[in-house]
């Protein structure tokens, strides 16, 4: 019975072939709708999960325990905040210091100055006839690098406890900055004019671009924050970063600094806090957020795509029962059952789907590679879950839209059958 069900199964994959090769154009576009919204899945899927392990590096690169005092909620536009939000008074320079002493439990408490062309300030940095002008100043204490380990020295130093006690004229270059002003030279120990004052390059950062998210740190120039201060009086948007040990409990020390801040800013009992306390995970959530927009979209597509070929398939499938009237009612004659019947044309519904499945499987996988040649940093890959769910969904649809013409042909009257013309 085993190697009969077998043989069955073999004739009905071989008619099914066949079914397909007969009507190549009308095969064609029946399982068109099946590989767009394949395809789409398991392409989607790919780049999705590889953005999310970018956005998850990227994250991690920022320090797992590093955690950011703002003034307005991070990754929002201040002008669309309500008015008791876009009001609240900015950070002073001496914050930093009193949350070393009112905080013990936390550490490397920095104050942050940044002067950019999304606040509305303009640089430009010289060197003999070249020019930068797309560049963030950011005014930043010694401690800073080890606050944030995205910014890694690739080439010269950071700047030291003398640079910021004594407001020294040094600056640290992002990559791209370094590269465009010293394109064949060694750009340590030179003399840039940032801003119509002279500085001196003690440093280079490791190339990163950024993505999507922000600037990338190749667009940085970081000089002492007490330099910062005293050239740039005007720039009051400050931002603090301060990291937790991994010995200690990460609520007991939000608890120490929110209770600084609140002291700090003479934030009354039972008012709310005037500040936000925010950590890396805030990317993560802003991700979340846009991907949640691309999963809906792709399901839309991929919904569409998968309809549109259910019907091609049931449409291909009547035709298909319309076509072998005569031949289902010899099966039926010489005793096949109306399980057999069901059975065979479910079989040939599912093989169009299959066919239309792997189709897009391969598409999404082609599109995943492209995407992980092209853009690097993004790690599309296509999981063997996704494989899984790809032909999973194929057999599905096949089932599900060839049901009622399988169904329709197993329960023809036999004699009805042979008297077709």
């Amino acid at each position: 019975m085993a190697l009969m069900t077998l043989e069955q199964a073999r004739e009905n994959f071989l008619a099914a072939m066949q079914t397909l090769q007969s009507s190549k154009v009308r095969s064609a576009l029946t399982v068109l709708g099946i590989v767009i919204g394949v395809s789409s899945v398991i392409s989607m899927a790919a780049i999705i999960q590889g953005l999310n392990k970018f956005v998850q590096d990227r994250v991690e690169s920022l320090g797992s325990r590093t955690y950011f005092l703002t003034r307005f909620p991070p990754g929002t536009d201040p002008s669309r905040m309500p008015q008791r939000i876009r009001v609240r008074p900015y950070f002073e320079y001496h914050y930093a210091e009193y949350i070393r002493q009112a905080a013990p439990d936390v550490e490397d408490v920095n104050t942050v100055g940044t002067r950019g062309f999304f606040l509305g300030d303009s640089n430009r940095i010289i060197y003999g006839d070249r020019s930068v002008e797309k560049l963030i100043v950011r005014g930043a204490e010694p401690s800073y690098t080890t606050a944030l380990p995205l910014f890694t020295i690739a080439r010269g130093r950071f700047i030291g406890a003398f640079d910021e006690a004594h407001a020294r004229p040094v600056v640290v270059l992002g990559a791209a900055i370094s590269e465009s002003l010293f394109p064949n030279e060694d750009p340590l120990g030179k003399t840039v004019r940032l801003n119509g004052s002279t500085y001196e390059v003690i440093g280079v950062f490791e190339h990163d671009q950024g993505l999507f998210l922000g600037p990338g740190v190749d667009i940085f120039a970081i000089i002492p924050l007490s330099k910062f201060h005293k050239e740039y009086p005007e720039a009051k948007e400050l931002i603090l970063i301060f990291t937790i040990p991994k010995d200690v409990n990460v609520e007991t020390a939000q608890g120490e600094v929110i209770q600084a801040m609140r002291r700090l800013r003479r934030i009354p009992a039972g008012k709310e806090n005037n500040f936000e306390l925010s950590s890396p995970d805030f990317l993560s959530n802003l991700w979340n957020q846009l991907t949640g927009a691309l999963v809906i979209l792709t399901t839309v597509i991929s919904s569409i795509g998968l309809l549109v070929g259910g019907i091609g398939v049931m449409n291909i499938m009547l035709i298909s029962v319309t076509e072998r009237t005569q031949e289902i009612g010899v099966r039926k004659a010489i005793g096949a059952r109306r399980a057999d019947v069901r059975l065979q044309f479910l079989l040939e519904a599912v093989v169009l789907t299959l066919v239309g499945g792997t189709i897009g499987i391969l598409i999404g996988a082609g599109i995943s590679t492209l995407v992980r040649l092209t853009v690097p940093s993004v790690p599309a890959t296509l999981s063997y879950l996704w494989v899984t769910i790809g032909f999973v969904i194929s057999v599905g649809v096949g089932l599900f839209f060839g049901y009622y013409p399988a169904n329709l042909a197993a329960n023809l009257d036999p004699i009805d059958c042979l008297r077709y013309e």
